[in-house]
């Protein structure tokens, strides 16, 4: 019985105990200087504190969830430029294009006439298989009438969806309508807009990001064009906005002897993260360039920086974008993501890719644009590099840090971009337009052509196209003038290339187009 009263006991003494040791505690803790009350906790901080009385206090009912977000995105506003805030609605479409794949129909298209007109049909793909094909006019998707349609990005919407979900169209082709119920399927975002054998030894690669399927579809490339003789090769990073860093380090490795550094990060929560060559490359001889432009950022300028500093690659072009800070994604609660930068890029020779910003976003975003309006775009920049730290190569060349990697060989941008008369044609999409009109009425010349090679040698333009796209421009709404010798052969260009993108897809458009490439003829020339 004794026993059984201790062990009841023995509990409430602990408890006793405890609390008197609590209250020893908090007369010493108070006597602390600058103590704060025992069991005080700081709680919300100041915004939760004041999105929470806002919510039960204000005069109006407020959408609380709409505000948050207003609140997250000026806050990250205030960080840097590439902090974003992506709301749930977005967040699906955002990871797109690093994921490199989405679910639908595998379709390209355009309105014309308001309505939605097939320019591409993906091979092997859902519509190709349900017979689908280039010309046909959708009348109707579902339960929704595509017809006069004012913007693509509904039809987009429409016909997108998970894999293995179906839908229904209504098309038009010439005089018959047709029903295709097509299930939908997984639809690659390719990274390569163009791979082919410009001349005997030199292969081109076009790359447009840098997605988780970037290097496999690049390794593929490369196989394929060395097979075809290629010694020399041109790597076409213009307006690739970059993606994923790891896709970029691997892609550089294949040019890369030995260990060497490709680009460390950095960051005031990250140390220093060195990424390292590490693999027998696919091409570590044969001279190699790479073409850049300012809408070349991020991925990019990482692989164009490490071949310059460690004198692989001669850089061609114009100066880069210059974004060299580094995002990490992060998933909310509500389905919304936050997208932090968490460190800088820097080159083998530490150069920061990342151009200035301290005068904020507003100004940043202008600045492609200023340097179009100050002439860097038509001459070599020297402004900024005087300004910079300078850096040596192992071979002696001088190179600069911060803004972007500067070019070792400047391509000013063609005047006839400057010609606001023939920026006119690109209103209402009138030489987009034209293009596709001409392929449907000529499609019976157009279809001996079996090979882009063969048409980009060999199809030309008559001398008639260019008064017929005169008055078509017209009854656009775009007021006639007489074109000079430059801007007729510029439109004819432009149209060809339209045209070789419809039977060909990207591919067959560069194609047409880099042949008179003041940037890919002098890669020729310095190819020599």
């Amino acid at each position: 019985m004794k026993n059984n009263k201790i062990q009841v006991a023995l509990p409430l003494f602990f408890s006793i105990a405890i609390i008197v040791g609590m209250l020893i505690g908090y007369k010493l803790h108070s006597n602390m200087p600058n103590a704060k009350s025992f069991f005080q906790f700081s709680g919300k901080n100041k915004l939760e504190e004041v999105m929470n009385i806002i919510e039960n206090r204000y005069v109006d009912k407020v959408s609380i969830d709409s505000v948050s977000e207003d609140v997250i995105a000026e806050l990250l506003n205030k960080l840097d430029p590439h902090s974003v805030y992506i709301p749930p609605i977005n967040l699906k479409e955002v990871n797109e294009d690093l994921v490199g794949e989405f679910g639908g129909i595998g379709v390209q298209f355009n309105v014309f006439d308001d309505t939605v007109h097939i320019l591409a049909v993906l091979e092997g793909g859902p519509a190709e298989k349900s017979g689908l094909k280039i010309g046909d006019m959708i009348l109707s998707v579902g339960d929704s009438t595509a017809t006069g349609l004012k913007q693509s990005e509904k039809f987009k919407n429409w016909v997108k969806g998970p894999a293995g979900s179906e839908v229904t169209l209504k098309i038009k082709r010439e005089n018959s309508l047709l029903t295709k119920k097509i299930q939908r399927g997984t639809i690659p975002l390719t990274s390569i807009d163009a791979v082919y054998m410009i001349d005997r030894e030199t292969g081109l690669i076009r790359l447009n990001r840098f997605s988780e399927n970037t290097y496999e579809e690049f390794m593929q490339s490369l196989e394929k064009l060395k097979k075809s003789g290629m010694q020399k090769l041109i790597l076409d990073l213009r307006d690739n906005g970059g993606g994923i860093l790891g896709e970029a380090v691997d892609i550089a490795d294949e040019f890369i002897e030995g260990n060497e550094l490709i680009v460390y990060t950095e960051g005031r929560n990250n140390p220093k993260r060195e990424y390292i060559s590490k693999r027998p490359g696919l091409f570590e001889k044969g001279k190699l360039i790479v073409l850049l432009n300012e809408s070349s950022a991020s991925a990019s300028e990482v692989v164009a920086g490490a071949l310059q500093d460690l004198d692989r690659a001669t850089i061609v072009g114009r100066r880069s974008f210059g974004k060299g800070l580094v995002q990490e994604q992060y998933s909310l609660s509500d389905g919304s993501a936050l997208r932090l930068t968490v460190a800088r890029y820097y080159t083998p020779l530490g150069r920061s890719i990342q151009k200035p910003y301290g005068n904020g976003n507003e100004e940043y975003r202008k600045e492609i644009l200023n340097r179009l309006i100050h002439g860097e775009n038509e001459k070599k920049d020297s402004v900024s590099t005087k300004k910079s730290k300078k850096y040596k190569t192992k071979s002696g060349k001088e190179l600069f840090g911060g803004g972007g990697i500067t070019p070792d060989n400047f391509i000013g941008l063609d005047s006839i971009f400057y010609d606001t008369s023939v920026n006119k044609f690109y209103i209402n999409n009138a030489i987009g337009n034209f293009s596709y009109k001409y392929y449907v009425k000529n499609k019976s010349i157009l279809s001996k052509y079996k090979q882009s090679n063969e048409f980009c040698n060999n199809f030309e333009l008559e001398n008639s196209v260019i008064k017929d796209f005169m008055a078509f421009s017209e009854k656009e709404g775009i007021m006639p003038y007489k074109l000079n010798s430059t801007e007729i052969v510029y439109l004819k260009t432009r149209i060809k290339a339209l045209i070789s993108r419809i039977l060909w897809r990207d591919s067959g458009y560069y194609m047409v187009l880099n042949q008179n490439d003041s940037t890919i003829l002098k890669s020729k020339e310095l190819m020599k």
